[in-house]
């Protein structure tokens, strides 16, 4: 195996877990319509464990600014659990229950609030992007140390300082494609 190529199957996994991660932080934002993903990243004290909403109860959309939570164990003790963690999180919705369900109704975002979110938004991007650039110079530097070491040539040293910028940049593009898909979905109405 090339020598170089290992050092960009490593950056590919890195990066593709970069932009994973992204993805799922963007998930949790709320923008104007409901969307299961909104709640991904709250976990529920369900029996002493911190457990991921999802996997204890099921979660849809019956109208475009509701989510309605079905939990699989609809005890008054978990669904007091649920409600809880659903008022702790950074949401900003108080989830109403019937004793077997609980509801969400998503208000409409002012324009300010949607301002902020596209913030919020940009301040996430721009930490990935760090995280990229991290990885970039991790990879540089370990393309340095086998040509130091002997494992690569002068010319092989350079071009995979070439493929990782080359990488980079299609990374960078993805990641601005995020942050143009997600405004654009909290901006409408």
């Amino acid at each position: 195996m090339d020598p170089h190529a290992s050092i960009l199957t490593d950056l590919k996994q890195k990066t593709d877990k970069t932009l994973k991660h992204l993805k799922e932080q963007l998930g949790s934002i709320r923008t104007g319509r409901a969307s299961p993903t909104l709640v991904d990243t709250i976990r529920v004290d369900y029996y002493g464990t911190a457990t991921p909403l999802n996997q204890i109860a099921h979660i849809s959309v019956p109208e475009p600014r509701q989510l309605l939570i079905k939990p699989f164990d609809n005890s008054p003790q978990v669904m007091k659990d649920i409600e809880r963690s659903i008022q702790k999180s950074d949401l900003g919705l108080n989830p109403q229950s019937d004793g077997k369900v609980l509801r969400l109704q998503l208000p409409p975002l002012s324009g300010e609030q949607r301002q902020k979110l596209v913030g919020k938004v940009k301040d996430l991007v721009e930490q990935n992007r760090v995280a990229l650039r991290n990885e970039r110079r991790d990879a540089n530097k370990l393309a340095d140390q086998m040509k130091k070491d002997g494992k690569l040539t002068e010319d092989q040293c350079k071009k995979a300082h070439e493929a990782v910028d080359k990488e980079l940049k299609g990374v960078e593009a993805r990641l601005e494609e995020a942050l143009r898909a997600k405004s654009k979905e909290i901006l409408e109405e």
